[in-house]
């Protein structure tokens, strides 16, 4: 006898069970076409991914830039012990469970992080977007990378035997808004140096179970699905946990629902970068072919491409002895060039001055660099200014 979690097997091709269409809100047509990108693909993302493959989500886009690691094994559904012995990423391995859970999902994965190297057009394609992260930087760029395409995020969190999920709807709730002033002063702190960060994220690992992201990671996809059936949302057939707040605590087992939304109109983060001007440029072209080709897409003389999640970082001069070395990369990668250069990695970090490039046009130093070298990642939005105003231009994926 079939049950609802079942994979049937028709014409070679794995298909969600039809007892998933006896739910009245069910619609299979829509969730085989719907686009859901999960970010982060630990003990959360684990289970998210599980569920939205079980569930016959037709495309799935996967992103983190991890390696699968020894203690990620005792909460991890789709990771096994030879993937941590060989280092393999979690991306890689997650697309080959899911595609042994259901082969007629189409699993795209990007190897990249959240904070930089995703193109906004990846957000642009999807229909709803869930977060499975560990830290609030992440959660807010993520956030607000989802408000300028216009799409809908599940948020996720666990530690020990707790864990919240909350939902995102650009026009009702921001998680930028529900932030207060010392979560974005811890935030600040967090992002002084990217690669503390990243050796912090790596060795401070947060104490779970696989039981309490089993429950959040259902939620989770519970609210993706949801959120896919739009129209049933609208009419009150389905309820979205929009505004409010999911929490679980298994010690003592207890749950409830607290309010969980603000939405201020004068926040930054909620420009929406759409309509967007197609265009044949790709990270491969130079700032010289890219100026040249935005001037002429636009119809405008000067042009201004700016740089919103980063910055570029043309040389550092150390003050005490005017030491100047050529850095020429995105800020992202630029505290590991300093722990790696002989001539820095000693220099207190008060003592350096970066020369910054916030914008690019015809007075940038390097006019022959790429896009990809400066730090825009495949199939972004880039941002132009022009004397006759703004204008978002799609990249061509390479």
């Amino acid at each position: 006898m079939s049950t609802q979690n079942e994979i049937v097997t028709l014409n070679g091709q794995a298909q969600t069970a039809d007892v998933f269409a006896q739910m009245s809100w069910f619609s299979r047509p829509k969730v085989e076409q719907a686009t859901v990108m999960v970010v982060g693909c630990g003990a959360l993302g684990n289970e998210v991914l599980k569920n939205l493959a079980l569930f016959g989500v037709g495309h799935i886009v996967v992103v983190d830039f991890d390696q699968v690691e020894p203690h990620n094994l005792t909460r991890s559904v789709l990771f096994r012990m030879e993937d941590a012995q060989q280092r393999r990423k979690k991306v890689a391995v997650v697309a080959q469970r899911i595609r042994q859970l259901n082969p007629a999902v189409e699993v795209t994965v990007l190897d990249a992080d959240i904070t930089w190297q995703v193109g906004l057009g990846w957000f642009l394609q999807s229909d709803v977007v869930i977060g499975c992260l560990d830290n609030r930087w992440a959660r807010y760029v993520l956030n607000r990378l989802a408000m300028r395409a216009g799409v809908p995020w599940v948020d996720g969190g666990i530690e020990g035997l707790q864990g919240v999920a909350k939902v995102f709807i650009p026009g009702q709730n921001c998680y930028a808004c529900t932030m207060d002033p010392a979560a974005f002063a811890q935030m600040r702190q967090r992002v002084s140096c990217a690669a503390t960060l990243r050796r912090n994220e790596a060795t401070n690992h947060i104490t779970t179970t696989p039981i309490v992201a089993s429950i959040i990671g259902a939620v989770q996809a519970q609210e993706a699905l949801k959120l896919i059936h739009a129209e049933k949302l609208a009419s009150g057939q389905l309820t979205s946990l929009c505004g409010k707040m999911f929490y679980y605590e298994g010690e003592h087992l207890t749950s409830r629902l607290v309010e969980h939304k603000a939405w201020d109109n004068d926040c930054p983060v909620h420009d929406v970068w759409t309509p967007t001007h197609q265009s044949n440029i790709t990270p491969q072209f130079t700032v010289a072919e890219t100026l040249q080709t935005l001037s002429t897409l636009l119809q405008a003389e000067q042009v201004e491409i700016i740089l919103h999640n980063f910055c570029w970082v043309q040389f550092i001069e150390r003050k005490t002895d005017g030491l100047v070395v050529p850095v020429e990369l995105p800020d992202t990668l630029v505290g590991d060039f300093v722990e790696t250069h002989p001539d820095l990695k000693h220099t207190l970090a008060g003592d350096m001055y970066q020369r910054e490039w916030h914008s690019i046009d015809n007075t940038f130093p390097n006019q022959q660099i790429t896009l990809a070298q400066i730090g825009i990642p495949d199939k972004d939005v880039i941002h132009v200014s022009t004397p006759q105003g703004d204008f978002y231009v799609a990249l061509t994926q390479k």
